[in-house]
């Protein structure tokens, strides 16, 4: 063999070398990332005391229906899945049972049926993860919500928050973790990317994941956070009226709407305790010392009066029944103001109803639908924001305050319309005192929603879980 066989030789067999190296650095990486557990009882000989405190979220088992404490959200949903059915939140174990039962996510029959995208469990479970990890964002976020049915089967908790591949997490120092890439682009867009903040922000950073302001976008539908202009209601509703984004046409009013998701991040990090850096774990976590002296988070996120000391009174002088009385007032404040909202803004709806009826113009109504769907995001933004009562009031009361000045500015620019019109008598409103006569009121089929939500649950839900079963047993 001459020195040139030889050197081509060699140079051959580097390239194969090196491509078995990177093809099986690819592999590893591949099975390193398939890594990730969802299941949350697969972390309970690691952690415990943490698996059962979260286990104990199961004791918020109660469903209590919004709707019929309070039937005028239904007209002011017309036309949008929230209209069907709202429920108040439960505890982090029914996240996946409370998305499946709920009407919004109607009857699917198949993968490719149903109203709603994939995009509805991402707040759901640390499947989610798992299947972004492996198919990617546009895999995971394609196709109609029925089509993850049987790959998003655990509901939220340990790998939604933490590394639960990482050597800390195994040897008893968890690292908290961003489980979605959507999120960090979030966090970035707001110069607070998720690797540079504090422990004490990424506490935060990781319960708002999912307790905030989020938007479908794009062919795949898939989340994003409205903050490229900031966390503010008045920045998110500069940025959406900007883009010309709705989440859905109004049926009585035809205004361009917008629904808040739940946007506690936002609201903490402009409220009083946000300010002071109190993040959620201090009142919803907080640090539980055992009988051996060992200490660990308590994951039984709920209300913190039901730990007062290990919560508000690290930081409140007051008694717990003296802080229940300053809850329990701006509490009252909160809900007064929220009442007063939304009657002006139902009433706009029905009178923008009436506007068209006459023969209102586009152009004679837009001004008027920008301003009823300004009231009504405001509106939304504050109710929807959960204990912004306690996280935020002055944030809730001044929002909503702003909610109740915008609707009066529509309902004054409809009085002058309809006058316009020849009709100067008051809008007669249709009788939605109780949630079944607004939503009958609205022309909606209860009775064929709710026996397509039970097929569903009979016979598709079943299949989910049983081929869950077979993939899961496999891990």
């Amino acid at each position: 063999m001459n020195k040139l066989q030889w050197i081509k030789r060699s140079a051959a067999a580097i390239v194969i070398v090196a491509s078995s190296i990177m093809t099986a650095t690819s592999v590893a990486a591949s099975e390193d990332k398939a890594l990730i557990d969802p299941r949350n009882d697969a972390y309970e000989q690691q952690h415990p005391d943490q698996y059962h405190s979260w286990r104990a979220t199961s004791e918020s088992d109660g469903i209590d229906d919004a709707l019929a404490d309070d039937p005028d959200m239904v007209i002011l949903w017309a036309g949008y899945g929230f209209a069907k059915d709202y429920n108040k939140a439960r505890g982090h174990f029914y996240a996946l049972d409370d998305v499946r039962q709920t009407l919004r996510t109607g009857g699917p029959t198949d993968e490719n049926s149903g109203p709603m995208p994939m995009a509805c469990w991402s707040c759901k479970s640390p499947d989610v993860g798992r299947v972004i990890d492996e198919q990617g964002e546009d895999g995971y976020f394609s196709g109609k919500w029925a089509r993850g049915g049987e790959q998003i089967v655990n509901p939220i908790g340990c790998a939604d928050c933490h590394d639960t591949r990482s050597e800390g997490f195994k040897n008893g120092e968890p690292a908290l973790a961003l489980a979605k890439p959507y999120v960090e682009r979030a966090f970035t867009a707001i110069d607070k990317p998720f690797d540079q903040q504090s422990r004490l922000d990424q506490q935060a950073s990781v319960c708002g994941q999912c307790h905030v302001e989020y938007y479908f976008t794009g062919p795949t539908k898939a989340v994003k956070f409205p903050w490229d202009k900031g966390t503010t209601v008045g920045a998110m509703e500069e940025y959406y009226d900007e883009i010309g984004f709705k989440d859905w046409t109004h049926k009585v009013s035809k205004a361009p709407m917008l629904k808040a998701q739940h946007p506690g991040y936002e609201t903490w990090r402009d409220g009083i305790h946000g300010k002071n850096k109190v993040a959620c774990v201090d009142c919803h976590m907080p640090k539980v010392t055992k009988e051996d002296g060992t200490v660990y988070t308590d994951h039984k996120v709920g209300n913190p009066f039901d730990r007062f000391e290990d919560t508000c009174a690290n930081c409140h002088t007051q008694s717990k029944d003296q802080m229940l009385e300053i809850v329990n007032t701006r509490k009252a404040q909160v809900l007064n103001m929220k009442l007063t909202a939304e009657k002006q803004i139902v009433a706009a709806h029905f009178e923008a109803g009436a506007a068209w009826e006459a023969g209102a113009t586009d152009a004679e109504m837009a001004e008027i639908l920008q301003d009823i769907r300004h009231a009504q995001w405001r509106w939304d933004y504050a109710i929807a924001s959960h204990g912004v009562h306690m996280h935020a009031p002055e944030v809730a009361l001044e929002v909503l305050g702003t909610a109740v000045d915008k609707a009066a500015d529509a309902r004054t620019k409809l009085v002058r319309l309809l006058a316009k019109k020849g009709i100067t008598d008051p809008i007669e409103m249709p009788d939605i005192s109780t949630k079944a006569k607004a939503q009958q009121a609205l022309g909606m089929d209860m009775d064929k929603m709710n026996s397509e939500k039970k097929h569903f649950l009979d016979t598709v839900v079943p299949q989910w879980e049983e081929k869950a079963e077979k993939r899961e047993a496999q891990y």
